[in-house]
């Protein structure tokens, strides 16, 4: 039972990150490798800041700060240096390295005998790992709100007709370029908060725990689009959290079965792959049973 608790919990936090990734990946369309420099980012200045005396949510604000400040340097670099969106993210990724070597001090820092919001009074009476889902929906919550929210406000659209057709919305009198920062910086602000959540929950920062985790919100997003099917955008915004727990309790049975934590990278990018070809496998199937349909008839 608590490894199910604790599924559910770990799904709820690494569910921002889906969130994040889905702006870029799913309304601008265009990947963001920033993130595998952005979440170990958020993560070293949340325990750093920790660390020095600041408060776990103060923290949790630097994070978030950090985000936007990365993901402000993938947006200039892509739309003022014209770089391309892949290599702007590889490049700010590979720096955000050495930034995190000198947030951190080296290359990993505990938050041990320090504060954190998982040790918060009103925690520590829930049942092993429900802290976690406690924390998880609170922010889930919120961040899922927000984005409706915005979305839904003038620059929202402006923003969703710019990754719809971004030469229409530019005949429309929309500054595309600006768009296209605001949203890489919003999305990178949510992903440094993941990365300083999910520090807190594990009590440390590592400069590698970047490494693969743009599988993992991609992975909450493809399972989520999946397993619901059509939907609207504000309804694929919770199926990302779904999508997000679902990942887990497939790791979680994968774990089961007697695989080493060593494989869990492999099996990750092996699930993505089979969630992406499930659709266009699905599509196949239903042209042979209408070509099977029309020739009985």
């Amino acid at each position: 039972m608590s490894m199910i608790v604790s599924a559910i919990g770990q799904g709820l936090l690494w569910s921002i990150l889906g969130i994040g990734l889905f702006l870029t990946f799913r309304i601008l369309d265009f990947p963001d490798m920033t993130v595998e420099g952005t979440f170990p980012f958020g993560a070293a200045v949340a325990v750093a800041l920790i660390s020095h005396g600041f408060s776990p949510m103060f923290g949790l604000l630097g994070a978030f700060i950090a985000g936007l400040l990365a993901g402000l340097t993938t947006g200039l670099l892509y739309t003022k240096g014209h770089v391309p969106i892949l290599l702007a993210g590889i490049l700010v990724m590979t720096a955000l390295y050495s930034i995190n070597l000198r947030v951190l001090g080296r290359s990993n820092l505990s938050l041990l005998n320090k504060p954190n919001l998982f040790e918060a009074p009103f925690l520590k009476q829930l049942p092993p790992y429900f802290d976690s889902i406690i924390l998880g929906l609170i922010f889930c919550v919120i961040v899922v709100l927000l984005v409706i929210w915005f979305l839904q406000t003038d620059l929202g659209q402006a923003f969703i007709a710019t990754g719809d057709n971004e030469n229409m919305a530019r005949s429309l009198g929309i500054h595309t370029d600006n768009m296209k920062i605001m949203g890489l910086m919003v999305a990178n602000g949510f992903i440094g908060l993941a990365g300083g959540l999910i520090a807190q929950n594990n009590g440390y920062a590592d400069v590698n725990m970047g490494v693969g985790v743009i599988v993992i919100g991609l992975a909450a997003i493809i399972i989520g689009e999946v397993a619901f099917g059509n939907l609207t955008l504000n309804q694929r915004l919770v199926a990302t959290i779904l999508g997000s727990i679902i990942y887990r309790f497939v790791l979680l049975v994968v774990l089961a079965l007697g695989f080493s934590t060593n494989d869990l990278k492999l099996i990750s990018a092996i699930v993505l792959a089979l969630a992406l070809m499930l659709p266009a496998v699905e599509k196949r199937l239903h042209l042979r049973r209408a070509m099977r349909n029309s020739m009985r008839t």
